[in-house]
């Protein structure tokens, strides 16, 4: 197999950077947008090396109020990727109202399987309930995971990936404990790359990867190895491939 670039899962971005920009960082990023009016920004886009997701941010009361699950389910239609949704312990959303946001998220996804980007941020517990409550059998990948080592063993059992970035690595125990057929990676830029070193950007996963080998005993190479594997059998289960950029779609074929 082909050396592979960097396969960042989870990052914010600039709505207008421009396609060139993106492609100079040498990286596959995944870019999650925070409301339905941002994504409807960035929803015409082709850019080569990187997928745009149409999202619903729980920490941020404007998104909540601009959700409409009949917009939503459009808008799916054109992304493989969903993100950023899911709850937050420590909005000044309603939880009530996030969750009926969230639910209605996850039934559309059930529908139309996608890759989904789950923030559960003082929240595990909740989300795992409406994931366990819920129909979705593929593509619920939980970013930036903080649970339990009981939660983390459940979302293992309901089949959820899990995308680590370079804070989750100063916890080598809470790497461990996640599958290596289960495990992606990000930088969650610019907030969950903020500790990492120099320079700072999204796609820059490799001191991700140098993190979870050391805990792993691996080499950084085989990390990215698993990780490509990884998201190829995610791609699999969702059956999004035809939703990819044609250039992400072969280095997929390689990584299978």
């Amino acid at each position: 197999m082909r050396r592979l670039p960097p396969l960042d899962t989870h990052a914010h971005v600039a709505l207008d950077i421009a396609p060139f920009e993106l492609e100079k960082l040498g990286a596959v990023v995944l870019i999650a947008t925070r409301s339905l009016d941002e994504y409807a920004q960035v929803e015409s886009r082709s850019d080569r090396a990187s997928v745009w997701g149409v999202g619903c941010h729980p920490g941020l009361v404007g998104a909540d109020r601009g959700f409409d699950p009949d917009r939503f389910a459009t808008m799916l239609q054109s992304t493989s990727y969903v993100a950023e949704v899911g709850l937050d312990g420590a909005s000044r959303v309603p939880r009530d109202t996030q969750r009926a946001t969230f639910e209605r998220i996850v039934k559309a996804v059930e529908t139309s399987p996608r890759i989904a980007s789950i923030h559960s941020y003082r929240a595990t517990s909740a989300v795992l309930e409406v994931l366990r409550a819920s129909h979705l059998r593929a593509g619920a990948v939980l970013h930036w995971w903080l649970g339990t080592p009981e939660e983390t063993r459940e979302a293992v059992a309901l089949g959820c990936y899990f995308s680590v970035n370079y804070s989750m690595t100063r916890s080598p125990d809470v790497l461990r404990a996640i599958p290596r057929e289960r495990l992606l990676v990000e930088t969650d830029h610019p907030s969950g790359d903020r500790f990492s070193q120099s320079p700072r950007r999204p796609g820059r996963v490799e001191p991700v990867e140098a993190g979870i080998a050391r805990a792993l005993g691996l080499a950084p190479a085989v990390v990215r190895t698993v990780v490509w594997s990884n998201f190829a059998a995610l791609v699999d289960d969702t059956g999004v491939d035809s939703l990819l950029p044609a250039a992400l779609r072969q280095m997929i074929q390689s990584a299978r």
